[in-house]
């Protein structure tokens, strides 16, 4: 049987990528905004490719197809390409979209607080506790002064990789990066 080393490898991976993230932000916001806003851009490009061939296909085979697939498709090529060809558009979107995720990951780490205590301690409960309630804050407020967002964003952004960063990182020096 293979011996399982008590240390967090993919945690702490994950923490320096999130913390490199951050401090990329910060250096270069305009660009790191930009890049997010191209990505989302390239994803809703191939799930909509996806979409559209699962309509062929399905339709090659049965006759009828999922319609609902043809048009998800046909407005996934649409918003991929207002993305990558109108980054601004793009950046109000994560005006909305980007504190959304925010409060959602937030309760998430939240509702796992007792599984941090049982396996990490007090101390990473702790943090772990006042961490993402500052976040679900933060995310709240997001949400209540948007044009504030858009010009805070990737200072928001950046704080937030690096917290996370740090979180990861931490989770790694402590038991539960052993469960893993």
């Amino acid at each position: 049987m293979r011996r399982r080393s008590g240390f967090g490898w993919v945690e702490l991976l994950i923490g320096v990528a999130l913390i490199a993230m951050g401090l990329f932000t910060f250096s270069r916001p305009l660009e790191a905004l930009n890049g997010l806003v191209l990505f989302y851009g390239i994803v809703a490009t191939t799930m909509s490719i996806v979409d559209i061939v699962f309509y062929i296909k399905t339709e090659a085979h049965t006759g009828f197809a999922p319609t609902i697939s043809l048009i998800s498709g046909i407005l996934s090529v649409l918003a991929g390409l207002m993305l990558m060809l109108h980054p601004g558009a793009g950046r109000w979107a994560m005006v909305v979209f980007f504190p959304l995720w925010f409060i959602c990951h937030c309760i998430s780490r939240l509702s796992g607080l007792s599984f941090v205590r049982m396996t990490a301690g007090r101390t990473a409960y702790w943090l772990t506790l006042i961490l993402n309630a500052a976040g679900l804050v933060l995310g709240i407020l997001m949400l209540a002064r948007p044009v504030l967002t858009l010009m805070s964003a990737t200072v928001t952004i950046g704080c937030y990789l690096i917290l996370l960063g740090i979180d990861n990182v931490l989770m790694a020096f402590s038991r539960i990066g052993s469960r893993w």
